[in-house]
């Protein structure tokens, strides 16, 4: 059984509680590794070594920042296997998304590093004669990254690679259910030679923890991936020091297939858009709605779709669907079942846990088509993270579009049409940051991921994710000639 300590400054740190937290896999219910009970006097360790080193770090010129993150996505990719097993074992999900998210948290590295020579400033005219005015990007110091546990490696790479590139240093506080992968990000960081404190990972209770991180003056921006709740919460924490917030948060996102779709290719992503990684993706096909002409076809093929998917071991090459991450979670989906059936939703397939002896141990929940909706339901309006998709029936552009914008959150969309018209009204008209046009979900690296109303502020990825990680410094420059 492997413990973990604390990553500070460059060493692997036992913390001061004695405690431990259990890593529980979500496929049978068996620990599969401890890590250290961090407290706030860690978090205050982690901060001042990172603050320390960020003297010496941000002075690199970006070029070498990026030869050493370069070699650390090196490392991520030559331990690819062992990586994607030990996410398969802390998170639940299919061997092989767990290969496409170590290879996804090399690219986030590696296209940060591209763009260590693209950090511009501006020099712009003055009102005065003889002046200059230099505006030049400066990183902002230390970061906090706060990560979620659906995919925790990558999420880590993608605020890490920006983050260091842009002269700063970081501290990560990965979810407590999902720690293992972005603690080994600290052995690797090593080894490549990374300066001490430049990169440090902490594990402990949330709340805790969290706050410690947050509300410290030393931090200089916060990015987080998570809940609604928890982002909200941290936005409120970090207001005391008016430090810099980034939230990636929840989402609803609502597919749309329009009459004159591709019915086959809808009906793939729309599969893949819900079921992915047990449903638990902030950008899932949240709630579907079909028009009223394609519904009956749409629903005989998607539903025979839905019913072959096969739910089992992640380790294994056929499987579809793994577990939910923990019991609460699974509890949840049982609730909003309970909750979507006495509101008069109809159960069109799946609805509960999945029978047989292999399902006795672990987070299980069949894939779950609830049909006969409306849309005051709370399975239309409550995010469900997980494998359980509302189905909805719709007249006319403008119904449906009403019905898409009708939630707290603006995160990402989904439309299936031909039609160029209907493209470019959904795009003058929903209320989403991010919209997929004839395909299901899926962001790159150059894009802008970036949610609107709860569903968070500030945006990832491309360089306007990367402007995040950069401070202003204006300089008046007055000479003469």
């Amino acid at each position: 059984m492997k413990v973990y300590q604390l990553f500070i400054n460059g060493e692997w740190v036992a913390s001061t509680s004695g405690e431990t937290i259990d890593i529980i896999n979500p496929s049978t219910e068996v620990i599969v590794a401890r890590v250290q009970n961090g407290t706030e006097e860690e978090a205050a360790r982690a901060l001042e070594a990172a603050e320390s080193a960020q003297k010496e770090w941000k002075k690199l010129p970006a070029r070498s920042r990026a030869n050493l993150l370069y070699k650390l996505a090196a490392e991520i990719k030559a331990n690819s296997e062992y990586l994607a097993e030990l996410l398969v074992k802390e998170q639940g999900k299919l061997l092989k998304v767990a290969k496409g998210e170590v290879a996804a948290a090399a690219s986030f590295i590696e296209y940060a590093c591209e763009g260590a020579r693209r950090i511009e400033g501006d020099i712009v005219p003055s009102d005065n004669p003889n002046e200059q005015i230099w505006i030049q990007k400066i990183p902002r110091g230390v970061v906090v990254a706060i990560t979620a546990w659906n995919f925790p490696l990558a999420l880590a790479a993608r605020k890490l690679g920006p983050a260091l590139i842009a002269g700063n240093t970081i501290v990560i506080k990965p979810a407590s259910e999902t720690p293992l992968a972005t603690l080994e990000l600290g052995y690797l960081a090593n080894k490549v030679g990374i300066p001490a404190g430049v990169i440090n990972i902490l594990t402990g209770p949330g709340r805790l923890m969290g706050n410690a991180l947050v509300e410290n003056p030393i931090t200089k921006m916060v990015t987080m991936t998570g809940s609604t709740t928890v982002g909200q919460q941290i936005a409120r924490n970090a207001a005391v020091n008016l430090t810099h917030v980034q939230l990636e948060l929840g989402g609803k996102a609502p597919f749309i297939v329009f009459e004159d779709a591709d019915i086959d290719a809808a009906v793939a992503s729309a599969l893949h858009s819900r079921f992915d990684n047990c449903g638990q993706v902030c950008t899932c096909n949240e709630r579907m709605y079909l028009h009223e002409e394609i519904y009956d076809v749409f629903m005989i093929k998607f539903i025979a779709a839905a019913k072959a998917l096969k739910v089992g071991d992640p380790m294994l090459h056929d499987t579809d669907m793994g577990p939910k991450i923990n019991d609460a979670e699974l509890k949840n989906m049982e609730r909003l079942v309970e909750i979507s059936v006495k509101e008069g939703a109809t159960i069109a397939t799946g609805g509960k846990r999945p029978e047989g002896a292999q399902f006795n141990n672990g987070f299980w929940f069949e894939p779950t088509v609830l049909t006969n909706v409306t849309q005051d339901m709370t399975i239309v309006h409550e995010e469900s993270f997980g494998p359980i998709l509302p189905v909805l029936k719709f007249k006319t552009f403008e119904e449906v579009i009403c019905y898409a914008n009708d939630s707290h959150y603006g995160l990402a969309a989904m439309i299936f049409t031909n039609d160029m018209n209907t493209i470019m009204k959904c795009n003058e008209e929903l209320e989403y940051g991010e919209i997929y046009v004839n395909r299901g979900h899926g962001e790159q690296h150059q894009g802008f991921h970036n949610g609107y109303k709860l569903s968070g502020s500030g945006g990832e990825d491309g360089k306007y994710g990367f402007e995040q990680y950069l401070e202003k410094k204006t300089f008046y420059i007055k000479h003469k000639i």
